[in-house]
């Protein structure tokens, strides 16, 4: 006879599970007693969000299902921001919540909140467990669910009465969940039409995003981009699902995307767009995006096809396996007059900076690139560090450039390098932050540095809400409306927490910095103390064409 909280411990290494993120209390107390005789490592972070994102972190970076663990009411209120993060960004995330006994359900108890109710707009499913004979069917399934189809995060509640009950622990049988088959292959006839409208193009394009990492189908999209001599854009999510580095790599596309990745949608013919959403960001005024094109759309979801933009042929299916399908058919179709086009734009709308002025954001993130030879794992907070990131850290392979893309969480990076550190220890990993969004999990400093996690922290700062600043300068005449911030010592906040901190403020100390960060075993956060209202450019401003940008 096991325990419920002994029987979800042989659940969890039975789907492969080696870690844990968590933060205990009182309804999850049994869970923490069975984790102590357990082979599961637990990272203690300091707050239950921080381990939702380093969940997240880890299961981006690893490919796996990123498991986070808090007790009831406010502890699982606190991993809402992360799950709907995941959500968003279609991250597999198993997240467990304690809750008050059964008996006490609906009555008001103490630490007795509704998470079920609460997140069920933010996850794939969701599970109150009420009988511990059910468990390890509901962690069986909750697994398959997170990690197929549209990956995205699972809720499994727990009274503290079924986790502390006692019963025979039975392996559970292979999921077999009726009105939940996600299509993987393309539906022949939609193949051929995209193949036959691959033919005709003259200006194809291909479009990338999060699904091509998430399905592994980076190495068929550079396939077909040769095959075609078709230029590869992708979204802020897609980033490393092409490399940046190849010839026919424009980079990200959009608001903040480079001028010649924005040109080349805009004047296609033919847009194959590739595990993507077309979000507002990306698409600009919606009439006028890719105002030419006939457009392909594959994704493993269908209600994401059509939904935003008309499209030509759509394609419900896996990625790769529809790349695959598509491959199969196709026959080399080069673009020599396309691809001279699109060098042109390329050497005449460079992505550049001030070189000979001040401390620039731009620079760090070069030097990081160089610094680290383009092989770290990245994560970025969100705001303009997270655009200049995305902008100048050429990013080469998948699962390497990791970012909250459709909630735009401020707070996530550091956690989630945390995870990305716990899932790869033998990589050098950077956080790029802001110093505006660094404040609101830098308690996570304490888990790093008690983990002995070697994370690098970047803080572009530059005493600002960075990007809200910006939006006040361009578009609210310079009304800089409670975007300044007074920030404290970075440095002695890192030194106070055990880790080793850098501040940074003249050009010619940037390279000594990060190598002093990536030679030491310790946590190393750097305060860079950029020009203060250095603007991310180009930018499509809001309800424009992609094709009409400022910068």
């Amino acid at each position: 006879m096991l325990t419920g909280g002994q029987i979800l411990i042989e659940c969890l290494k039975e789907e492969g599970v080696d870690t844990i993120f968590g933060y205990p209390g009182g309804a999850v107390l049994p869970i923490y007693d069975a984790l102590y005789d357990a082979d599961i490592r637990h990272i203690l972070t300091r707050h239950e969000q921080g381990a939702a994102h380093a969940a997240d972190g880890y299961a981006r970076a690893t490919g796996r299902v990123g498991v986070c663990l808090a007790t009831s009411g406010p502890g699982a209120t606190n991993l809402v921001t992360g799950i709907a993060n995941a959500y968003m960004d279609s991250v597999p995330l198993v997240a467990l919540t304690g809750q008050v006994p059964t008996g006490l359900l609906g009555k008001d108890s103490f630490q007795e909140a509704d998470i079920t109710g609460i997140t069920m707009p933010i996850t794939k499913h969701n599970y109150l467990v009420k009988d511990v004979a059910d468990l390890p069917q509901i962690i069986k399934n909750a697994f398959h669910i997170a990690q197929t189809g549209r990956p995205g995060p699972v809720l499994i509640d727990l009274p503290r009465d079924v986790t502390a009950s006692q019963a025979e622990y039975r392996k559970a049988k292979a999921p077999n969940l009726r009105s939940y088959k996600p299509v993987m292959a393309g539906a022949r006839s939609q193949i051929l039409k995209a193949v036959k409208l691959i033919a005709k193009a003259q200006r194809p394009v291909i479009y990338a995003g999060g699904g091509v990492v998430n399905s592994g189908g980076h190495e068929e999209l550079r396939q077909l981009a040769e095959m075609l001599m078709a230029p590869v854009t992708t979204t802020l999510m897609g980033l490393g699902a092409f490399p940046g580095d190849h010839p026919l790599s424009l980079g990200m596309l959009g608001m903040h995307g480079a001028r010649y990745a924005n040109y080349a949608v805009y004047e296609s013919d033919l847009l194959i767009a590739v595990g993507v959403r077309f979000d507002d960001r990306v698409t600009g005024k919606i009439e006028s995006f890719a105002p030419e094109a006939k457009i392909i759309h594959i994704d493993i979801d269908a209600a994401e096809i059509g939904k935003n933009v008309p499209v030509d042929v759509p394609i419900t299916g896996d990625v790769k396996t529809v790349l695959k399908q598509i491959l199969k058919e196709l026959k080399a179709h080069p673009n020599e007059a396309w691809k001279e086009k699109i060098e042109v734009w390329k050497k005449e709308y460079p992505l550049e900076y001030d070189t000979n002025n001040g401390l620039r954001p731009q620079a760090v993130i070069r030097e990081i690139y160089h610094a680290t030879k383009g092989k770290a794992r990245v994560t970025t907070e969100v705001g303009q560090n997270q655009m200049w990131a995305a902008q100048y850290y050429t990013v080469t392979r998948p699962r390497s450039f990791i970012t909250s893309g459709g909630l735009g969480t401020m707070g996530f990076g550091f956690p989630a390098a945390i995870g990305v550190q716990v899932g790869c220890p033998d990589e050098v990993v950077f956080d790029i932050a802001g110093d505006g969004s660094i404040q609101m999990n830098i308690q996570e400093l304490a888990t790093a540095v008690t983990y002995e996690l070697p994370v690098n922290v970047a803080i572009l700062n530059n005493g600002y809400l960075g990007m809200v600043r910006q939006w006040q300068e361009l578009f609210y005449n310079r009304r800089y409306s409670y975007t300044e911030l007074h920030n404290p010592d970075f440095v002695k906040i890192a030194e106070a927490y055990g880790a080793e901190g850098i501040r940074v403020e003249n050009k010619a100390d940037i390279r000594p910095a990060l190598d002093q960060a990536i030679a030491s075993s310790k946590p190393v956060l750097i305060d860079f103390i950029i020009e203060r209202e250095e603007n991310v450019m180009p930018m499509v401003p809001p309800g424009e064409a992609i094709n009409k940008m400022l910068g």
